[in-house]
């Protein structure tokens, strides 16, 4: 019997006619076949601007996911799930720009998230993607150490700036930035320049935290090395840990270009990894602070296990929990009734910018073995009680 299974706490906010929408949603997004076809219908008509289409997603998928298209608007969201003791962590999710102006206004837009969020507890983190700053390919080239034209220099320039800029604006504010992570073959400049930021600013505490995907081989490799970077260079880490998102593009690529696929050669092997990157952390508390990001029920309740085994309160600051919006409101509110720490991802942004997320997340609840099931099964469970 698990212990995330209570209903009534997970749906408290939510109306029967909002669980009958995400019922039928969920139920869609559970045909594989069904949800493909969606998606290349609804990216077909964002590209060719149908006028219909926003309405549409805005009422479904958006609605589900998204906390609205302005911050203003998510804030209805915020305070509501504050009031129950979870935290929002705004997600400017524009995906797949490659234009400078772009990388600019992307930029400013989480600088002003963060003095949006100044002072507010509701907002414990800041968040962006590394290729929300700078193009994909300029990171790889940069990850291969290879030799930057000088007009390359001046692109890579640009984008340690924005980097530099959203850490220092979010030291100052004392707010926790999240450097989310992406495909492999961009990751190691991002880390890399996520170290560099780590040196700088989190002398005292951990204000810059970057990601780690327990999908991929050698990532406890990569943690034990960079804790001894950062205890040599006196400052503190902190680590989002995923499984990860990426699992069908990466071992496309790894195959059609013949190198060691960088993924866990089995789920079991993943969640191992995972387990591994929970006692690396209970291990090194006094470095490294986590925000565990899973809807995975057994790695949560390991967590929790293991700060109970080594007397860590409920709210310790070094250890967050989190989810996504729309999704596993069962383990996200039965932490906050414990007094855990625990963030939503909030995405936010235009309705038809957001579409690229939308269609992820549909595809991951697709793939993602049981979890779109589980939360049907919850649903139903709950519709069936308030009968």
């Amino acid at each position: 019997m698990s212990i995330f299974n209570d209903t009534k706490l997970a749906f408290a906010d939510k109306t029967d006619a909002q669980l009958k929408k995400a019922y039928w949603m969920f139920k869609a997004i559970e045909q594989p076949a069904l949800t493909n076809i969606g998606v290349s219908l609804l990216n077909f008509t964002v590209k060719n601007n149908f006028p219909f289409v926003d309405g549409i997603v805005k009422q479904t998928l958006f609605e589900q996911f998204c906390g609205g298209e302005t911050r203003e608007e998510s804030m209805k969201v915020v305070k509501q799930m504050f009031k129950r003791g979870v935290g929002s962590i705004f997600d400017y999710s524009i995906e797949g720009k490659e234009e400078e102006e772009v990388f600019d206004a992307v930029c400013k837009e989480i600088k002003d998230i963060v003095r949006f969020s100044v002072g507010n507890p509701a907002i414990p983190f800041i968040v962006f993607k590394p290729t929300a700053f700078g193009r994909i390919d300029i990171y790889e080239e940069v990850g291969k150490g290879k030799e930057l034209t000088t007009s390359q220099k001046e692109e890579w320039n640009r984008v340690v700036q924005r980097f530099d800029e959203v850490c220092q604006l979010c030291f100052e504010s004392d707010k926790k930035v999240m450097v989310d992570a992406e495909e492999t073959w961009m990751q190691d400049a991002a880390d890399q320049l996520c170290e560099e930021m780590m040196e700088k600013y989190n002398k005292e505490k951990a204000i810059v935290w970057n990601t780690i995907q327990m999908y991929r081989t050698g990532r406890l490799e990569y943690m034990n090395a960079h804790l001894e970077r950062a205890r040599e260079k006196g400052y503190f880490i902190g680590y989002k840990i995923v499984r990860g998102a990426y699992m069908e593009k990466e071992r496309k690529r790894a195959e059609e270009q013949n190198y060691p696929d960088p993924i866990q050669p089995t789920k079991q092997a993943t969640d191992d990894n995972y387990n591994a990157g929970i006692d690396f952390v209970m291990a090194h508390l006094d470095k490294v602070s986590a925000f565990f990001g899973t809807h995975n029920e057994k790695s949560t309740e390991l967590v929790m296990d293991k700060m109970k085994t080594k007397g860590l309160e409920h709210d310790n600051p070094h250890i967050y929990f989190g989810q996504l919006y729309g999704m596993s409101d069962n383990i996200t509110y039965y932490l906050a009734d414990k007094h855990y720490n625990v963030a939503k991802y909030l995405p936010y942004g235009p309705v038809k910018d957001v579409v690229p997320y939308l269609t992820r997340r549909a595809q991951e609840n697709t793939s993602v073995a049981g979890q779109t099931g589980r939360e049907l099964g919850l649903i139903q469970k709950e519709l069936k009680r308030r009968k």
